[in-house]
């Protein structure tokens, strides 16, 4: 089995009084796509920041590639390897596909007073790109605000890849697509994985999970309840898992099964 290329171990985070995570371990290996499981307040949004560098542990310890890691700041998590893509994106809808994939990190030809971006370049990446991810775009100056939400989501992954990601944290990339864009999505998250990239997927959807899932943990107020592997755990005992199987066999109890 390949070692992990991030691993994080006991991870606490507190704000003041409040506990958002309370000993988290997880670890993520190439090529494979570990889904985070859990229901609304249970801290997977805490979880992905302190990952990817927004927030320092209280407690804990973050292992990137065999080292010892500790984060500053997104940027440094960006460099070391770890791309998030969060719910919202971060694109700009009226610019052009190019420009968003290339939004800061533009090629450029000349020197000195006469250098200046490389659209040509530019624009020939960013097709294959997106090819490679499936996604047969019309033109590459066409406006991001004119895709699909998957096409967009997928916009967002092939820059990450791009740029070098080793881990992909995908923040509920299937959330507001409809059937067909989120099968689209979750072939580019299998397209990402078979290229050694290690993703991690945060979503509240089981069966989304479980298509494209290797390994599945569950988060519930701030802590894991284990880890299966695929083929070890079902839909039905994860969604019981996600939503507090034993409260709700109580209190289902308690009403004379009612719920």
């Amino acid at each position: 089995m390949t070692d992990p290329i991030i691993h994080m171990e006991n991870i606490k985070k507190h704000f003041g009084n409040v506990i958002a995570l309370n000993g988290v371990t997880f670890d993520v290996r190439p090529g494979e796509c570990h889904c985070l499981l859990g229901d609304n307040g249970a801290g997977k949004s805490t979880f992905i920041k302190t990952m990817s560098g927004v927030h320092k542990p209280t407690e804990g310890t973050i292992t990137f590639e065999g080292k010892p890691m500790s984060f500053d700041s997104p940027r440094d998590a960006m460099e070391a390897g770890i791309a998030t893509v969060f719910q919202d994106l971060a694109m700009i809808p009226l610019m052009s596909v190019t420009r968003n994939f290339f939004m800061g990190r533009e090629p450029t030809k000349g020197r000195g007073p006469f250098k200046r971006l490389d659209l040509e370049a530019a624009n020939r990446i960013t097709m294959e790109e997106m090819r490679r991810m499936g996604i047969n775009l019309r033109a590459p100056d066409q406006a991001v605000g004119t895709l699909s939400g998957g096409e967009r989501q997928t916009v967002a992954i092939a820059r990450a890849v791009h740029f070098g990601a080793k881990v992909l944290i995908l923040d509920e990339p299937t959330s507001a697509l409809g059937v067909r864009q989120t099968s689209n999505v979750l072939a580019t998250i299998a397209r990402v994985r078979s290229q050694g990239v290690g993703v991690v997927f945060i979503s509240h959807n089981v069966r989304h999970a479980l298509a494209v899932g290797d390994r599945f943990t569950v988060l519930n107020r701030g802590q894991t309840l284990g880890t299966a592997q695929k083929g070890e755990i079902d839909a039905a005992e994860l969604q019981d898992l996600m939503a507090g199987g034993q409260e709700l066999a109580q209190l289902e109890g308690s009403l004379g099964g009612t719920i």
